[in-house]
């Protein structure tokens, strides 16, 4: 039980620190601050930080591993490389819409981070980068696309979520799911998959 209540502090504390870093931003955001918004003494903040930048480094590399966790587990969807790309681009663009808040966090203050501690986002994110890649040269190992640069088409898919992220709000002109049908069928025409728009749709 005091295990769990543990747990459930520490996320209120990333919660809530992510929710003053994005209004605020990261240098205008103290941690008296941040345990006022918890409900607790500021003392009790380092029984689950060792400082403010280490809350940061927490906040920037969950992100990452969530986002890459979603992925990972949707790209098992049974079917041939398209539709194993086609799923974890379908969870990559809901995950930056969803937590918008996180991903312009853990794009605007990586400035912020020592040298060690932004080599350690940098390399959560480049392994990210490496698992879209593999799985965009897949199709194209499969003959179910052209790949011209898989490095370049997955920096287009990860600009694609960027953009979501930085607009996209509830209850707008269109819902999620036609949003992420419209990247997506983008991405696959991109790599002149056949009967891209299909496929889309097919999964809606």
């Amino acid at each position: 039980m005091v295990a769990t209540a543990e747990r459930g502090t520490a996320q209120a504390i990333r919660d809530e620190a992510a929710k003053l870093f994005f209004e605020r931003g990261y240098d205008g955001t103290s941690l008296r601050q941040v345990a006022s918004a918890v409900g607790i003494m500021v003392g009790s903040l380092y029984n689950h930080i060792e400082s403010k930048e280490h809350l940061l480094l927490q906040i920037m590399g969950g992100i990452i591993d969530d986002l890459m966790d979603s992925a990972r587990k949707a790209a098992e969807v049974d079917g041939d490389a398209v539709d194993r790309l086609q799923a974890a681009l379908d969870a990559h663009l809901r995950f930056h819409a969803e937590r918008a808040q996180e991903v312009f966090i853990g794009n605007a203050e990586l400035r912020s981070l020592s040298d060690d501690a932004r080599k350690v986002v940098i390399g959560k994110r480049h392994e990210y980068e490496l698992f879209l890649q593999d799985l965009i040269e897949e199709t194209g190992r499969a003959g179910l696309a052209e790949v011209i640069d898989a490095r370049i088409h997955m920096y287009s898919m990860v600009a694609q979520a960027t953009h979501i992220a930085s607009w996209f709000k509830p209850g707008g002109r269109m819902s999620l799911d036609d949003i992420v049908a419209v990247y997506t069928k983008l991405a696959l025409r991109e790599l002149n998959v056949a009967d891209a728009d299909a496929r889309v749709d097919r999964r809606r």
